[in-house]
């Protein structure tokens, strides 16, 4: 069984996680520069199975797409296009930044490293990951 890999991509930094073999733990693997989350990709890849991207999809409370839909939407259709043996599936982002804000606030970090986007970003890819892993796991039941 391959891996699932979540991607909570941004214009500047895409955070990513992924989760292990038997699929059963969400971990973080940071953050890429945008303009190099392909190539980061490709090499993964090559070392490890992937059988699913799972992108974050960034929808408004209305459940319309969000303004930041229109930056991700051309990177879908790049990761399929780049990968068209693997599935990409969306997954609703909604409220993972404001989760990942309060996950590290519950772990005690101090404001300075709660300013620290890139840590924001790998944390909403994790939690994007564990919902979406959740999900998976509601629909077998």
């Amino acid at each position: 069984m391959g891996r699932i890999l979540a991607i909570d991509y941004g214009r500047k930094r895409v955070g990513l996680a992924v989760t292990d073999e038997l699929r059963m733990i969400a971990n973080s693997m940071g953050t890429v520069h945008s303009k190099d989350v392909i190539e980061y990709l490709k090499k993964y890849v090559a070392k490890e199975k992937v059988d699913c991207f799972v992108v974050g999809q960034p929808k408004q409370m209305n459940n319309t797409d969000s303004e930041s839909a229109r930056f991700v939407e051309p990177f879908v259709r790049l990761l399929k296009k780049t990968f068209p043996s693997i599935m990409v599936d969306r997954f609703d982002e909604r409220f993972t930044s404001k989760m990942a804000f309060q996950t590290m606030i519950d772990a005690g970090l101090k404001k300075k490293a709660r300013q620290d986007k890139g840590l924001v970003d790998s944390i909403s890819a994790t939690l994007i990951l564990q919902s979406y892993m959740e999900s998976l796991n509601d629909l077998r039941h």
